[in-house]
């Protein structure tokens, strides 16, 4: 036996996944899940072997054996973790119905490996094939797992966000999950329901409310009800392109200054708008469509656009070629009778909306059209025009229209400029981009210009332009624009500052990240060369640029520096006897050798530079750590010395500056550089121990809400249970009581008997002589089920 174990330790991973005995595939799990744990990247060999041959694991997490399954499923999240993207995109395809078949309905270990799987296919690429795969298991014929599949859609949802996992598919399918004769079934659909509710709120209804039946939608609103009090939801866990692009974003964070602060990240928008299947409306359009639209009877140019609106009403319609009907649905703007620009217009809301971004080619035909014809005062009119332009926008951009709005907020009419600025409003709270500087600016100056409009109403238009505008942008872009008016004005633009609701912000563009520690030549230069104690030290004026390689001219003058930052280096040259200005104390403390009256010179300027004799107890110098730009790197610069050769800088510090330092500071250096790399490996610790934290108390929640149902499903069996028994109890007792009874009856008929049968004999023996028949008794069941009274008769 022991020679056998050997042998089955002595095989490779792969031949123990697949051999015979359960055993043997369950040692191999555990052995395959230990190396995974132990491997430094994807290039190990054992991973590389499973990431070649993965379809070791579609048998291996459908193991026959519920032990053997188990670690399995622990197996293939140690061979996720490690394999990456390579790993999850060869194996979910083949593992992900058995994961959900086998694993989520099997034992509780079972079940939350099972989910890590899942959230692990999902984290390492992209969720979109995770869901194609869980989608079609919904159908499946036995009501378990299509509970679990629920659960398993409620925890990913729970975990990465509809921002992240596109909900649409997942909404469309909850009516048919509500009408399963399963209740644990429905129990799950309301489960993702709500999950999917915190994070779309009402804005989900539309793709599936009215499928459902009025009680289970009255069910389903006291479950909405506590969470519309809840804080809007964030995702807990990111994928790895999430994560890629945070850790860029902190470190680019990091390096700038401690008053810059990074912009907040814009939310991706979720798109719920459904999906309809395109129709071609050229069949359905009239041929002398256009023969009726140049008709000079109005009533027959408003049929001729009646069947148009008829034949395009279609959420979504084919592209084709519809410049001679947008060509003459423009020229209808100009119609003398109203009913036909309403018809008109109500034709270019439903082709725009219809065609979305297909119509973006055709709005310079008819939207200057549009805008012309807002001059009608009938607000019939004035509303199919503003729905019109609302959609031709949605179909377009703000950058598109911008132009046109501005020429018509300077029209003569004021009704047009009066609309032109509502449109432009509703077009501001409704882009998802937010307008550029020079956009921004010419929309300023129109609606200050229209500040001073003799109506209220366009004042006001004017103002909540600003205001809307100051929501997107932000103080920094806005009130430079806003300079030059008066309090009451800016009252008014404050007001509608702060009651509009938009759905764009600025963002300003992201600050290169800061360069790597790569030192100039003339830090270089300065870094590989220090000073000789007594040299004179020429500092560069303050408006010239040093030159390369630090080569100053020998006789130049100091100039004064204009801040009083203290050198890193405290070695000078001697001191002077000149006295120094009583206002240059401090700076003279921290640059002995320096005179700061006059012109700045040096106070010995014809004495060479000589090494003193005691260089050797002179103090090392100091280094200061506190600030960027000083300490090693602030020493001011020496004399210029022949160029030696440069090598390249490392990437945390020139190796030229360290190579110079003294003992002292070189310890230091290097103490603060490992205390730098220590902090960072702590940060990346930390960070990756809170993800997996993170992820365990979303398991273990997982697993509470398991044990509750759990829990209270076998509180309700008991009960029932206790029913039962009450009900046994209570029909034994019926029926002690009623043999009892029958005991009692029995014993009444026995007694009747023995009297019947006496009397008979008495009978018998006084009627001998007069010949009468003998007795003939009935039967014994007449006592028991008739009055009481034996039925028998006298033969004769």
């Amino acid at each position: 036996m022991a020679d056998q174990e050997e042998d089955f330790s002595a095989l490779p991973l792969t031949d123990r996944f697949a051999h015979k005995n359960w055993k043997v595939r369950k040692d191999g799990y555990e052995a395959a899940a230990k190396a995974f744990d132990a491997a430094p990247d994807e290039s190990d060999p054992t991973v590389r072997t499973f990431i070649q041959d993965s379809d070791v694991w579609k048998s291996a997490v459908a193991d026959s054996n519920v032990a053997a399954q188990q670690e399995a499923l622990v197996a293939l999240c140690s061979f996720l973790n490690i394999a990456g993207k390579q790993g999850c995109t060869r194996t979910r395809s083949s593992t992900i119905t058995s994961i959900v078949e086998k694993g989520l309905t099997g034992r509780p270990v079972a079940k939350q490996k099972a989910l890590e799987a899942l959230l692990l296919y999902i984290e390492l690429d992209k969720p979109d094939p995770v869901i194609e795969e869980l989608l079609p298991i919904l159908s499946h014929k036995q009501p378990k797992i299509i509970a679990a599949t629920l659960s398993s859609l409620t925890s990913i949802y729970h975990a990465y966000g509809c921002r992240t996992i596109e909900p649409k598919p997942v909404i469309k399918i909850l009516p048919k999950m509500y009408g399963h004769a399963d209740k644990n079934v429905r129990a799950e659909a309301q489960s993702l329901t709500v999950e999917l509710y915190r994070w779309l709120k009402e804005a989900m209804k539309p793709l599936f409310w009215n499928d459902l039946k009025d009680v289970q939608q009255k069910d389903l609103e006291k479950l909405f009800a506590p969470v519309k009090e809840e804080p809007a939801p964030k995702q807990e866990r990111l994928l790895r392109s999430q994560q890629a692009v945070e850790e860029a974003s902190v470190g680019a964070s990091g390096g700038g200054g401690e008053d810059e602060v990074a912009p907040e990240e814009e939310e991706a928008e979720i798109d719920l708008e459904p999906e309809f299947t395109a129709v071609d409306v050229f069949a359905k359009i009239p041929n002398d469509f256009h023969d009726r639209l140049a008709s000079s009877k109005w009533k027959d140019r408003k049929e001729a656009l009646d069947d148009l609106h008829t034949a395009i009403n279609h959420p979504a319609i084919q592209e084709g070629p519809f410049n001679e009907i947008i060509a003459g649905l423009a020229k209808s703007m100009k119609d003398a009778n109203i009913a036909v620009v309403t018809v008109a217009a109500n034709c270019v809301e439903l082709l725009a909306k219809g065609l979305r971004r297909s119509f973006a080619k055709y709005r310079g035909t008819i939207m200057s059209p549009m805008m012309e014809r807002l001059k009608e005062k009938k607000q019939t009119v004035t509303d199919a025009l503003a729905a019109a332009l609302d959609a031709v926008f949605v179909s377009t951009s703000l950058a598109d229209c911008l132009e046109d709005v501005l020429e018509f907020l300077k029209h003569k009419n004021p009704q047009v400029k009066l609309e032109s600025t509502r449109f432009l409003i509703r077009s501001l709270k409704a882009t998802h981009e937010a307008p550029q500087p020079p956009e921004v600016k010419s929309m300023a100056e129109v609606a200050v210009k229209l500040l001073a409009e003799s109506q209220e109403t366009q004042r006001s238009a004017g103002a909540e332009v600003l205001g809307v505008l100051w929501k997107i942008m932000g103080d920094r872009n806005m009130l430079a624009h806003l300079e030059g008016l008066d309090e009451i004005r800016k009252t008014k633009i404050k007001e509608f500052y702060e009651a509009a609701e938009v759905k764009a912000k600025w963002k300003p563009k992201a600050a290169p990240p800061p360069p790597k520690a790569n030192i100039a030549p003339t830090q270089r230069k300065t870094l590989s060369k220090k000073p000789a104690l007594g040299t004179k030290r020429p500092a560069p004026a303050a408006a010239r640029a040093p030159s390369p390689f630090g080569e100053t001219p020998a006789a130049a003058p100091l100039a004064a520096r204009p801040t009083s930052r203290p050198s890193a280096s405290k070695l000078g040259a001697p001191k002077s006897g000149l006295a120094p200005p009583s206002g240059s104390a401090r700076l003279t403390q921290k640059k002995p050798g320096l005179s700061m009256s006059g012109s700045s010179t040096l106070s010995s300027p014809r004495r060479p530079a000589q090494p003193t004799s005691d260089d050797s107890a002179l103090p090392p110098p100091k280094v200061s750590v506190g600030a960027p730009g000083r300490g090693l790197a602030g020493r001011p610069l020496g004399k210029p010395a022949p160029t030696p050769s440069v090598s390249p800088p490392s990437a945390s510090y020139p190796a030229s500056a360290s190579s110079h330092l003294s003992t002292l500071e070189r310890a230091e250096l290097e103490d603060l550089r490992a205390e730098v790399e220590r902090l960072r490996r702590g940060n990346t610790d930390h960070h990756s121990q809170t993800q997996r934290f993170s992820s365990q108390i979303a398991e273990l929640q997982n697993q509470n809400a398991q044990l509750i149902e759990d829990h209270t499903r076998d509180v309700l069996s008991i009960k029932a249970k206790e029913t039962q028994l009450i009900r046994a109890r209570s029909d034994a007792e019926n029926a002690e009581e009623r043999g009892r009874m029958l005991e009692r009856e029995c014993e009444r008929l026995k007694r009747e008997v023995v009297r019947l049968g006496r009397a008979r004999y008495e009978d018998a023996d006084a009627g001998a002589n007069h010949n009468h028949p003998p007795l003939d008794f009935g039967p014994p069941s007449a006592a028991l089920y008739g009055d009481g009274k034996p039925e028998w008769e006298p033969n004769g």
